[in-house]
């Protein structure tokens, strides 16, 4: 029959099923294919008109590098009406927590560490001095090293206390005194911290720090002198990523870099910006890169490890280790190292998402069907990862939206409401709190905004929200003391 072309998007023969695994699974039509399609822009005009979006870039590729659809919403620059294309620089955020993770994976396969190692073996200004157990590379690499949110150690103010500026003859991002005063900072404030979430490896809490040591472990002990460096040779290159990179002020300077909208005390700023908010070390969120650059790398987890030339970036038992659950997000979802894996019917989702000021992004992708979507977005607090899913499910050949779960209704328990009510304040700046009404009932506020909370589990409460679900799950100690809860997937400690 030959693959469908419609409106600049090729589908590919023999198009995956459509159902859910409790019926006989058919082939997609071309005419179902195109309705889908329609949806799914519909979708993103939606998103991009809710979260007020300036631009939008999403792409899907097949393990075999093969671009199946591609398009691009609003504009890099809204005042100028400067289009996106698949060069377009965009910040990755989070999302550059899988490259480290595989950064990881890289060295212990070439012999120079194991994710079983203790974390101040390789950094010993980490001394581990205030836990009773090894913080081990494995547990940063899955969020579980025990650390309640922090403050965010920035680059720029680190540079001002130093007396150091960027520039493109010697940037912030390769200088060794730069590092170490990062990994100064960085490792003695969690070396101070004596209050945990719990033992190293008990839970997760997504943790900044953690990925910012790891970094720091492949710029001591790689050879290659610098994060940004090893990511250029190891990984961008074999993957033949030519736009992508870990810098700040060489991105601001790119005529084909977005610009990044954020919304700070209810203004829109536009600037480019990509130092803002940015992280001291580099290993959490400092990636910049493309549309077309990051469908290459998506490829690459798709092809067991290999770029679409046949090198071998990473071997496939690695990847199978990144991709295995390790630590409870939420009800069905699951951290692994640098990514995070859900049930997607009878499939696995695997996929990351990213947010900084003028930055939502989002990759994900199936193993077993094959196919990985990225969406890119110069906005800051936008769903892209509603985009990406719909994406991905149209191109499994599954229903575009996933049946929300239904708990079963139920009330909190005596104990439930006493020991919940309080506030709980995440180093970060963000907050809730949470109160008995005169009806029995709790409330919760997030950060000022009343908020509705249902019991859904001992213990654990769950917000609706309009493109996802989040959940509260209260910790106790030995004596049933509530003294941190998770909402969504930072632990907060009870004031």
């Amino acid at each position: 029959a030959g693959a469908l072309v419609t409106q600049g998007t090729v589908i590919p023969d023999g198009m995956l099923a459509l159902g859910s695994p409790a019926k006989v699974r058919r082939a997609v039509t071309e005419e179902e294919m195109t309705q889908g399609i329609s949806r799914l822009e519909a979708h993103t005009a939606q998103i991009m008109e809710e979260a007020k979006a300036r631009g939008i870039a999403v792409g899907v590729v097949d393990r075999t590098g093969r671009i199946l659809y591609e398009k691009y919403f609003g504009y890099r620059d809204e005042e100028k009406k400067l289009p996106i294309n698949r060069d377009t620089i965009f910040g990755m955020a989070s999302v550059t927590k899988s490259f480290t993770a595989l950064s990881i994976m890289q060295m212990q396969k070439d012999g120079i560490l194991s994710v079983d190692d203790a974390v101040s073996a390789y950094i010993p200004e980490f001394t581990n001095k205030n836990q009773k157990e090894p913080v081990r590379l494995s547990h940063l690499m899955s969020h579980s090293g025990g650390y309640f949110p922090l403050p965010r150690i920035v680059v720029d103010k680190t540079a001002q206390e130093m007396g150091i500026k960027d520039s493109l003859e010697e940037e912030l991002v390769d200088r060794e005194d730069f590092a170490e005063e990062g990994i100064r900072r960085v490792a003695g404030r969690l070396d101070s911290q004596t209050h945990f979430t719990g033992r190293p490896g008990q839970r997760m809490s997504y943790c900044n720090d953690g990925f910012g040591l790891l970094s720091d472990i492949v710029r001591r002990h790689s050879g290659y002198g610098s994060f940004s460096a090893y990511l250029k040779e190891r990984i961008f290159k074999p993957l033949g990523m030519e736009r992508s990179n870990i810098s700040f002020l060489r991105n601001s300077l790119d005529e084909n870099a977005a610009t990044l909208y954020t919304l700070e005390d209810g203004t829109w700023r536009a600037d480019h910006d990509y130092e803002n908010d940015a992280f001291v070390l580099h290993g959490g969120g400092a990636l910049k890169s493309t549309l077309g650059d990051m469908l290459k790398y998506v490829s690459m987890y798709l092809n067991e490890g290999k770029s679409q030339d046949g090198t071998q970036v990473i071997d496939r038992d690695s990847i199978e280790e990144m991709c295995r659950p390790r630590q409870i997000v939420k009800p069905g979802v699951y951290y692994g190292y640098g990514l995070e894996m859900s049930q997607m019917e009878d499939m696995v989702l695997v996929e990351h998402g990213g947010s900084l000021p003028g930055v939502s992004s989002n990759l994900c992708f199936c193993p077993q069907k094959g196919i990985g979507v990225i969406v890119l977005c110069n906005t800051m607090d936008v769903p892209v990862y509603s985009i990406g899913t719909m994406a991905l499910r149209l191109y499994c050949g599954l229903p575009l939206e996933a049946e929300r779960i239904e708990h079963m209704p139920r009330s909190w328990s005596e104990d439930e409401k006493r020991e919940l009510a309080g506030d709980y304040i995440s180093g970060e700046g963000d907050r809730f709190s949470i109160k008995e009404l005169e009806n029995g009932e709790l409330s919760m506020e997030v950060n000022g905004t009343p908020i509705e909370m249902k019991s859904v589990y001992p213990w654990q409460g769950m917000v609706r929200k309009k493109y996802s679900d989040v959940y509260l799950t209260a910790f106790r100690d030995e004596n049933g003391t509530v003294f941190a809860a998770r909402y969504g997937s930072r632990i907060f400690p009870k004031a």
